[in-house]
């Protein structure tokens, strides 16, 4: 009986430690921010006004290197600038009220874990950010597929983009999603095909998005599909590719050559026939 009031007031104790540890540390979850390349960001300490013997400090990365710190007490409002190889120079901002932290005209290199810790005279509170930051997204280009052109009624376009991470080509007819294909890799190129008639009225479009903008380049059938007939022509230059051209260039002299021979050889034969020996 004593064993189990023992492991029980150990338990007790435990529990109560664990209680002060989470009210004296104060750890937080993760926030996650999400924004734009170029941008500006604030992270927010939550914090009214810094009392004078409080001590906010900023770190940043699997390095946990501290980019910002005030305290009040010495006088000190600083960033640390230089560090990292200055990827963050001129950017940061430190609110001397609130001790808030704004990173001006942030970059890519800026994305990972920031920390603030906030310091004062009976406990320690944690709160972490997760930063990420998307490129700026290009507007997709539309092209008619050369190799896949015809005199038939179909006509198969390309939505392209190049140098892309974290986002989703997709194309769409009205509203409605027709096909799609995402990326997550660095400086990545996407392409993505669609099938029309010539003579469609429906409305499509190829867009780009990430989980916070979007990009959206609609398709006007008649200027991008022109269809190819026998006769070559500028139309057909334009839909089918140079090289199909001119092949179909190098084929029609071809066969105008042939023709004036064989009509040429014709009359040559009749004049000798004609003639007296």
């Amino acid at each position: 009986m004593n064993n189990v009031n023992i492991k029980w007031k150990m338990f007790h104790t435990l529990l109560l430690f664990c209680l002060f540890l989470w009210h004296v540390v104060g750890v937080f979850g993760v926030e996650r921010v999400s924004v734009m390349e170029g941008d500006s960001v604030t992270l927010h300490t939550d914090v009214t006004e810094i009392q004078r013997d409080d001590e906010i400090e900023w770190r940043f990365g699997p390095e946990n290197i501290r980019i910002a710190r005030i305290k009040r007490k010495i006088g000190d409002f600083s960033t640390s600038d230089d560090v990292l190889d200055g990827r963050f120079r001129g950017r940061l901002h430190l609110n001397n009220q609130t001790g808030s932290l704004t990173i001006t005209n942030i970059r890519t290199e800026h994305t990972g874990l920031y920390e603030l810790n906030i310091i004062t005279v009976n406990e320690r509170t944690t709160k972490r950010f997760s930063v990420t930051v998307y490129a700026r997204l290009p507007i997709p280009v539309i092209i008619r597929d050369s190799s896949q052109c015809s005199s038939s009624s179909k006509c198969v376009l390309v939505c392209s983009v190049v140098n892309v991470t974290q986002v989703t080509l997709s194309w769409y007819k009205g509203n409605s999603l027709i096909s799609s294909i995402s990326v997550s890799d660095l400086n990545s190129s996407l392409s993505l095909p669609l099938e029309v008639e010539y003579q469609e009225n429906n409305i499509y479009s190829c867009v780009i998005n990430n989980p916070i903008r979007n990009q959206t380049k609609h398709l006007n059938i008649t200027e991008v599909c022109q269809p190819c007939s026998g006769v070559i022509s500028s139309d057909c230059v334009h839909c089918c590719g140079f090289t199909e051209a001119v092949i179909r260039l190098v084929l029609s002299v071809l066969v105008g050559v042939a023709a004036v021979a064989v009509l040429v050889y014709d009359i040559i034969s009749r004049r000798e026939v004609t003639s007296p020996s």
